[in-house]
């Protein structure tokens, strides 16, 4: 939480006032017939963390051979979202987000931002992303809706153009979205489209010429004058509880070996197989794989049927001609089985796609001669 005078400082009250949770209203005190004899100071939840970065920033005198500057945190915000939009992960109340802001001078904003979309591109793909483009939203230009936005005319332009050429210079299909940006400066979001065709908004960068503004931030340049810094906000996944959802409806929950939480479940055909199932579970664990064994009661054709509702990506069965032969057989989410794989081979194959991060359900099946 933080005093309200900050985010009037920032512009976001009252541009953005709508989305922040109401003020907590603390020390007024009053009289015996409830008369205010001291005002109160409000206090907000926080909704974004550019207003906190930008007084760090402004904590010391800052110098061009500093920049750029970059401030990144896992931050906890919270937003007022109305009851008919809150959806599961996808859109909540409280979230995590992975924030940065760049401090920048204008020259160097450019380069920025295309390192930016690059890194941003590498990730998605990273999590088997691999269909996206990009969309430029820019301000309202009819005078019902201009006034949402903040700063001149001649900024809002210079700041477009540079987020629409370095778009353009990926070679990524660009999307415009009039109206959409934020109320201190245009943005550009990579659009994701998961298996089924549905488009997810991913990775953002914000070009922002107004915040450093009305913190009267500022640099040192070369020539000892003072100069004001261009603010890049960015988030990779967006908010990384919305980067879960995102994902759990890509794969259908059937998360590829590196990201699943479960990797591997060892099921013994019969009680009499327990230890050798025991002992070759601990043996992944040492190689820092996640591993279950079930040791349950339950019937060997349920036990089974467990591991493939939860979509667990390999399941390690062990029978008698299993333990005889120092091997363990495969069953994978599709039904297919991969009988008496040796133990030792077993584990390099688990190990070996856990560390590729193979994101492809064919290249987690053993070849077999």
């Amino acid at each position: 939480i933080t005093k309200g005078n900050l985010f009037h400082t920032s512009g976001h009250l009252p541009y953005y006032a709508d989305t922040m949770f109401p003020p907590m209203l603390v020390d007024e005190e009053t009289d015996a017939e409830g008369n205010v004899t001291k005002a109160g100071q409000e206090y907000y939840l926080k909704a974004m963390n550019c207003p906190m970065h930008n007084l760090i920033f402004r904590a010391r005198g800052r110098s061009y051979r500093e920049l750029p500057l970059r401030f990144f945190e896992m931050g906890h915000d919270y937003r007022y979202e109305k009851s008919g939009v809150v959806h599961g992960l996808t859109r909540m109340r409280g979230f995590t987000q992975d924030d940065s802001h760049t401090y920048c001078t204008r020259e160097q904003a450019p380069a920025e931002i295309k390192k930016q979309i690059e890194f941003f591109i590498s990730i998605l793909q990273a999590f088997g992303l691999n269909d996206f483009y990009l969309e430029l939203s820019t301000r309202a230009t009819d005078g019902a809706h201009k006034d949402k936005f903040i700063g001149s005319d001649e900024d809002w332009e210079t700041a477009t153009r540079v987020l629409e050429d370095v778009c353009t210079s990926t070679g990524l299909d660009l999307v415009p979205d009039p109206g959409g940006a934020a109320f201190y400066g245009p943005k550009v979001s990579v659009q994701a489209r998961d298996a089924i065709g549905r488009t997810w908004q991913m990775s953002t960068i914000q070009y922002d010429f107004n915040q450093p503004e009305r913190f009267d931030l500022e640099y040192t340049a070369a020539d000892g004058t003072h100069q004001r810094p261009i603010m890049l906000h960015s988030a990779k996944l967006g908010s990384v509880e919305r980067f879960i959802g995102v994902l759990t409806e890509h794969y259908a929950g059937a998360f590829p070996a590196w990201l699943a939480p479960v990797q591997v479940r060892l099921v013994p055909v019969a009680e009499a197989f327990d230890e050798y199932v025991t002992e070759i579970a601990q043996r992944l664990r040492e190689r820092g794989v996640r591993v279950e064994t079930d040791l349950s009661d339950d019937r060997f054709g349920k036990k089974i049927r467990n591991a493939s509702k939860e979509k667990v990506p390999f399941t390690l069965i062990a029978g008698g001609d299993d333990v005889d032969a120092g091997a363990v057989s495969f069953r994978f989410r599709d039904g297919s089985q991969v009988n008496q794989v040796p133990v030792d081979e077993a584990i390099e194959h688990v190990t070996r796609v856990i560390a590729e991060r193979v994101n492809d359900p064919a290249g987690e099946k053993p070849v077999r001669d």
